[in-house]
């Protein structure tokens, strides 16, 4: 019998609309989507059901969104059926979701974190400083071979997304004019992404100093199922702060962290919140291991009864 693993989506997977159908057709998601408007001082569900896509974009009520809509499911699923599983994990902001399914944080606390983070991630780099790139086609070790011939301005990578899938992250100029380098080094496609910082890079650190502060006014509890951080790939062990501190301007080591479960005998991977973002990576990760893992996705009441349905008949 194989390992089950949550995943938890990041920054990117937001929508005008989403959870939306949960919160009119499930009291548990509603009483979670209630909760977090309670607990910060924003209308997140008018923000998430029908604002403009700008307001949704900004980050400080971004990550309060995707982290709601995430544990609306999450609890309205434990709710209908006996879910077992075995680790948690999420892309970037996604942790904190899996912090909250790992009973290590209080779902409230990581709503408003997540708020403030969101903040003083935006704060810490004036619009226009700083941007982010999709590098696709190229592995990881030509990626820093480029960054490694650019000695100007900052240039880092941002995330480890799946094989041939880099995101990099500094500087407005510098990342521009790394584009064609990568291109002219093999790159299929170098995009520019449509972000408002420099996400996980050293231009963070600042806001890591101010969530710190932050951290230090809630309770962490240890881990009720292991949850694997994006900073080291690795479990979270006694060091929770630092991690999610350091998380802010550190690499995303998201391929990493599927290969560590799937080397380990995780063979059901289950994502919870909007998008199907993981669902692609942790399909391309697998395929590059050529091990055959199941993945499944619940976005929302109608994916969350396809995968109840499959569950009750013993196919998960």
């Amino acid at each position: 019998m194989g390992k089950i693993a949550l995943v938890f989506p990041g920054q990117g997977a937001q929508y005008v609309g989403m959870a939306n159908d949960i919160y009119n057709s499930d009291d548990i998601a509603r009483k979670v989507i209630d909760e977090a408007q309670d607990s910060i001082d924003i209308q997140l569900k008018k923000i998430m059901f029908e604002g403009s896509d700008e307001e949704l974009s900004k980050t400080e009520n971004t990550q309060p969104a995707i982290v709601t809509h995430s544990i609306a499911l999450f609890e309205s699923l434990k709710n209908k059926i006996d879910l077992k599983y075995d680790a948690c994990l999420g892309l970037s902001l996604g942790e904190y979701s899996a912090l909250v399914a790992a009973d290590a944080m209080d779902f409230k606390d990581a709503v408003s974190i997540v708020k403030k983070r969101g903040k003083y991630m935006q704060e810490s780099v004036p619009i226009g400083k700083g941007s982010m790139a999709a590098i696709l086609g190229l592995d990881r070790d030509k990626v820093n071979k480029v960054i490694n011939e650019i000695n100007n301005g900052v240039i880092e990578v941002a995330n480890y997304n799946s094989p041939g899938q880099i995101v990099i992250s500094g500087e407005i100029d510098t990342v521009k004019d790394s584009i064609n380098l990568f291109k002219e080094n093999g790159a299929k496609k170098a995009v520019l992404l449509n972000v408002s910082a420099p996400f996980h890079s050293s231009m963070l650190k600042p806001a890591g100093y101010k969530l710190k502060k932050e951290l230090d006014n809630i309770n962490l509890r240890k881990c009720k199922v292991s949850v694997v951080s994006n900073v080291n790939a690795d479990y979270y062990a006694e060091n929770y702060k630092e991690l999610l501190v350091n998380q802010v301007s550190s690499s995303v080591l998201w391929e990493d962290s599927i290969e560590k479960l799937i080397d380990e005998g995780f063979d059901t991977f289950i994502e919870i919140g909007p998008g199907k973002t993981l669902k692609g990576f942790i399909k391309k990760i697998s395929s590059k291991k050529k091990i055959n893992v199941n993945v499944y996705n619940i976005e929302g009441s109608e994916s969350m009864s396809i995968f109840i349905e499959s569950y009750k008949r013993g196919e998960i």
